[in-house]
């Protein structure tokens, strides 16, 4: 007969602390979290079980269902819920800078207007959940969800990536651009 062994999750198995004004509401496969900054809700692989234990919350898999891959949507669970605590408690923030001559940015109501070197400016709306603030060449975004705060960093990004010879662009905060040395540069070297 062969058994079957069943993987342990490192990040899974550790327990999530709520912070004080954290409340946590769990019905089924869907949980709810409460905080100062706002509420988060998502629905849960029918995998794990999420329970609540005094003032901490677990994660596990369920206990029949054992399959190879559920220690992967055992941890990601854990990722997730710690991630939505940790938002709704102290939120997340992302902070991007503009570099160029003439490249700015500025709020318009719920939009944030771009001039980054293009013939038109862009528009890009801001989803509801995030707050932009401009100051300068500097975008900080925050909200609770980090998944949100990520995705529309990415996407202001990738409106003008910093390109690798004069490093024009918008870049994340703390982001190093690799700088490739141009043709004329390059023929100069040589001789």
């Amino acid at each position: 007969m062969f058994t079957r062994i069943t993987k342990m999750s490192r990040i899974g198995k550790q327990l999530i602390d709520l912070p004080s004004g954290v409340s946590v509401v769990i019905s089924d496969s869907n949980v709810l979290v409460k905080g100062p900054k706002g509420e988060l809700s998502r629905e849960f692989h029918p995998r794990v079980i999420v329970t609540k234990e005094g003032n901490r919350l677990k994660v596990q898999p369920k206990p029949k269902q054992r399959r190879g891959d559920d220690s992967a949507i055992w941890g990601l669970s854990r990722a997730l819920l710690f991630n939505m605590v940790k938002g709704v408690s102290e939120g997340y923030a992302k902070q991007l800078e503009i570099q160029g001559v003439g490249y700015r940015a500025q709020m318009q109501g719920k939009n944030l207007v771009l001039f980054l070197g293009f013939s038109h400016e862009i528009r890009f709306p801001v989803p509801d959940g995030i707050d932009i603030k401009v100051e300068g060449n500097a975008i900080e975004l925050s909200g609770i969800d980090k998944e949100l705060v990520g995705q529309t960093a990415a996407k202001i990004r990738a409106l003008r990536k910093p390109e690798p010879y004069k490093g024009k662009g918008i870049r994340y905060k703390d982001e190093h651009v690799r700088r490739k040395v141009g043709k004329k540069a390059a023929a100069t070297a040589t001789k």
